[in-house]
């Protein structure tokens, strides 16, 4: 079922009455003041990283730079109304110095005049910062639009194929375990199916999953088939790319028994999922690093598995064949997370520039993390804090320098849910041409036409 249209946030500020206010930076009883805020309150919504930004962040800078003093802006709402404030707060030149922004936005605000590139508002120190050769080029992604530089990544994750390699053992495939074509997962599945596991495969798909689908499945699968959902202004549409990649949802799901579709059309499918794979019945299941640490997770998991160390491996998604992935990579991934960016209404940009660097240091990034295992945009801290756990690292070691990310842009979430309603004609008996036509068809809808979609 197609979800609602929303109007874009940035579209309907039109039409709200705006308040005067002033920017963030400015002066307070002689001394300079920068503003940083974020979805985030002592308490309540990410009180972690509110805690940490009043505790740590504010008397770090402010102890390093005399005079200066630096306010917090706390807020603790739903992220589209944190959206909307933001983008009312840059329409009005208005707002906080430094500004925590989901990724995902970052082609949206940069498109409606709202960000500015860091070089053109920090100036040359932006380029010397000595963090850029911590951040992996394709992690710097996340904060980049049209190739410039927007936003310095936060945290962010990787997609990897998880097995159970009991049932391997039991298929007779080999541990650790490394497909190195899409051909080669098939083989696996047809392996397992032979061995009697229940639901050899499980690659999220149709519309109840979400964005998992999308995350999990379409665009990984897309960009190792050499291709991004958007590109050179452009929307992929029913290209030679998407439909190789429907047609392997369609060699899963259209009746070979390599997945279980009627789990994919279910409510809470992808929630069963994760216990049928926590039970042994499923052997290979696509997922971001999350899995790992908050499904599994042995003691506080969703479906804990107490032996999970010793029972699931984890493995890079191939390409469709060697080298055929984009950039013309083996293997392939797909990440989320979230920026910081600086207020171009900044009194005080380079100075804003130094906070948010700050902010972003090794110190301050590990001190954000406050001893937990989590993945961070920086080589350097990941190499000490994921020391003990072998999957996160080798997510940051491996997955994160071949990741790639979600267009930031309005419209996005509409094309995603049309890419979903793509796999579920799939699943449910539809030939890969024909959904990718009917894709095409509503995609050129969303998107303003055949003259914003390659084919």
């Amino acid at each position: 079922m197609r979800l609602p249209r929303r109007p874009a946030v940035i579209a309907t500020l039109a039409v709200l009455t705006l308040a005067a206010c002033g920017t963030g930076g400015g002066t307070s009883r002689g001394s300079t003041t920068l503003t940083i805020a974020a979805n985030a309150i002592e308490g309540g919504k990410n009180s972690e990283s509110a805690t940490w930004i009043k505790q740590w962040v504010i008397p770090g800078f402010e102890k390093t730079h005399p005079g200066v003093k630096v306010l917090f802006r706390q807020s603790g709402v739903d992220d589209e109304q944190y959206k909307t404030k933001l983008a009312l707060d840059l329409k009005s030149r208005a707002g906080a110095d430094v500004i925590d922004l989901d990724g995902i936005w970052v082609g949206e605000f940069a498109q409606a005049g709202y960000l500015k590139p860091l070089t053109e508002l920090g100036g040359p120190a932006v380029e010397q910062w000595e963090g850029w050769s911590q951040i992996p080029q394709a992690v710097q992604g996340l904060g980049i639009f049209d190739g410039r530089k927007y936003g310095l990544p936060q945290g962010t994750d990787g997609r990897v194929l998880f097995y159970n390699k009991t049932l391997f053992k039991k298929a007779g495939l080999p541990d650790p375990w490394q497909p190195r074509s899409w051909q080669d997962l098939l083989d696996a599945g047809a392996r397992l199916k032979a061995a009697g596991v229940p639901v050899p495969i499980q690659l999220d798909a149709g519309t109840a999953m979400g964005e998992a689908t999308t995350m999990q499945g379409v665009l990984p699968l897309l960009a190792g088939a050499g291709a991004e959902i958007y590109t050179a202004g452009k929307w992929t549409g029913a290209s030679p790319a998407m439909k190789d990649v429907l047609r392997l949802y369609q060699q899963i799901y259209g009746g070979s028994g390599l997945g279980d579709p009627k789990l994919q059309q279910e409510a809470k499918g992808r929630d069963k999922s994760f216990a049928q794979f926590a039970a042994g019945r499923i052997a290979i299941l696509a997922e971001s690093d999350y899995f790992w640490r908050s499904v599994i997770e042995p003691e506080a998991g969703v479906a804990p598995m107490k032996d999970r160390d010793q029972v699931v491996g984890y493995t890079r998604i191939p390409a469709q064949r060697p080298g055929a992935g984009i950039r013309g990579q083996d293997y392939v991934s797909m990440s989320g997370g979230a920026v910081r960016v600086l207020n171009p209404s900044s009194k005080n940009p380079r100075l804003a520039w130094e906070l948010l660097a700050f902010m972003h240091s090794a110190a301050a990034t590990k001190s954000q993390l406050a001893g937990q295992a989590r993945i961070s945009s920086r080589t350097d801290v990941n190499d000490e804090v994921l020391a003990t756990d072998p999957m996160l690292k080798y997510v940051a070691d491996e997955v994160l320098p071949i990741t790639a990310y979600r267009p930031g842009l309005a419209v996005y979430p509409q094309v995603s849910a049309a890419l979903q309603e793509a796999t579920a004609a799939v699943i449910s008996g539809s030939t890969a041409d024909q959904a990718a036509t009917a894709y095409q068809a509503a995609l050129e809808k969303l998107v303003g036409g055949a003259a914003h979609v390659t084919g």
